[in-house]
Parts: structure tokens; C-alpha cells; sequence
């Protein structure tokens, strides 16, 4: 039996911050079956680099079956993350590069996700030069960084590194495979005990199948660990993405 046909999406995205970092949106266009949606969202504060990776990444998981999709961005960083393995090639690395911490990588582990289950391709469009859908995705987030209806990037936090004091000098060796599953846990990462986040101003899409109550975060390096025990199901609904 033939393999069903796979539906073609062109995912058109556009974010960034101003100032970088600070006030942040992303904005989408989802083109499909002859169907056209826009959605955008604002957060109160992040970085350009975050909100490219997260329109890409809500464009994607508005889907609701397999699709080979392209994704047409003006972000060198995103499609050349994808294109030329880096994303992949910093994933096998534990998320260091040059034994440093990988910016984003949290954002970079949703999209490898969502990548792996479509068929994607990504496609650079050069910003401002009067591509209809790109100048409208421009022009949608900049309105959307103008509302007050902004939502948190948990995975993006100001605070300074946490300085771990303790009545025992020697820091528990913590095996670079063992998961992080509670408050306490050593990061994977940097061997610094996570603590738990609350996300605030929560707002969900409404093809979105899940969400994570609470999150797991190094003080230190600040990566992001999302947990089964905070896993929430959300109900689908119909169509091929909301």
C-alpha cells in the first residue's frame, strides 16, 4: 500500500526583541490546503535569537499530522541550525560547544523534536526586502510587542547564578546520564542542584496537546528541564492545525 501523501505547509515566521534582549514577539503565517492563518505572540522579555526559534517551533506544533513543510526565515541562525547540523551536532555534545553551555538549547531540543516528526525544510529569505509574507509577519510581531497581553519565556531568566553554599566542600558526582526529575537534581550540565519554576501569564494555543505545569532550572547555566511529572494533557481539536 502507498504511503499517504504527505500535505504540503509553507511556514512563514518572523521574531525578535526590542531592546535585544527585552520586550520580544513572534509572528507566523501558515499557508495550506489553500487555508491562511496568522498567530503571534508577545513576551515580556527575551531575546531576537529566541523568538526566531520559537515562531518556528509554534508554527510546527500547530500541526496535527505529518507534513512536509517549509519554513521561510530570515534568520540565518535558525535555518542554518537545521541545515548545516549544528543543532544536531551540539545535541550529541550534551549541549557544549566549546565547553560552554549552548545558548537556547532548550528551544533547540523542541525544535529537533518537531522536526523529526514532519518531513522540513528550511528556506532563508532575506529580511525587508519586500517578501509579501515575510513583511507581514514583521509587521504582525511588531503590533503584537505593542499589546499588553505578553506571557513569560520561562526558558530565558534574568536572574544571576545562584552561589551554592554548603557545610560539605565536595559537590556529589552526578553522572552526565542521569535524568533531572525533581527539585534538588544535579544539572547534567554544569552539576549545579535545579530548582523548580512556575511559568506565569500562561497562555495556550489551541491545537496545543500538552503543557508542562512546572520546569526544572539550573541557576547556573540556565538550562530548561521539562519533566513527565509535570506534564499536563490538553484536549485536541479538530483540523489541521487551530
Amino acid at each position: 500500500m502507498d504511503e499517504k501523501e504527505l500535505t504540503q505547509v509553507d511556514l512563514f515566521t518572523d521574531g525578535g526583541a526590542d531592546p535585544n534582549p527585552g520586550k520580544g514577539a513572534w509572528a507566523i503565517i501558515l499557508q495550506a490546503k489553500g487555508k491562511y492563518k496568522e498567530f503571534s505572540q508577545a513576551y515580556t522579555r527575551t531575546t531576537n535569537n529566541r523568538m526566531e526559534l520559537l515562531a518556528v517551533i509554534s508554527g510546527l506544533e500547530k500541526l496535527k499530522e505529518k507534513c512536509a513543510v517549509i519554513v521561510h526565515s530570515d534568520s540565518q541562525y535558525v535555518v542554518n541550525g537545521i541545515e548545516k547540523g549544528w543543532a544536531k551536532s551540539w545535541r550529541a555534545k550534551n549541549w557544549f560547544r566549546k565547553s560552554e553551555p549552548v545558548p537556547n538549547a532548550d528551544l533547540w531540543v523542541r525544535l529537533l523534536d518537531l522536526v523529526d516528526q514532519h518531513q522540513v525544510s528550511f528556506l532563508w529569505v532575506k529580511g525587508h526586502n519586500g517578501h509579501p509574507e515575510n513583511e507581514r509577519c514583521d509587521q504582525l510581531a511588531s503590533q503584537t510587542i505593542l499589546e499588553n497581553n505578553c506571557i513569560e519565556d520561562v526558558g530565558y531568566l534574568t536572574e544571576k547564578p545562584v552561589k551554592m553554599v554548603s557545610i560539605n566542600p565536595v559537590v556529589p558526582h552526578h553522572s552526565a546520564k542521569a535524568k533531572v526529575l525533581k527539585e534538588g537534581d544535579f544539572c547534567t550540565n554544569c552539576q549545579i542542584p535545579v530548582i523548580k519554576r512556575v511559568p506565569t501569564n500562561r497562555k495556550f494555543h489551541a491545537n496545543q496537546s500538552y503543557y508542562f505545569e512546572f520546569v526544572l532550572v539550573c541557576p547556573s547555566c540556565k538550562t530548561v528541564f521539562n519533566t513527565e511529572e509535570a506534564k499536563r494533557e490538553i484536549v485536541k481539536e479538530k483540523g489541521l492545525f487551530g
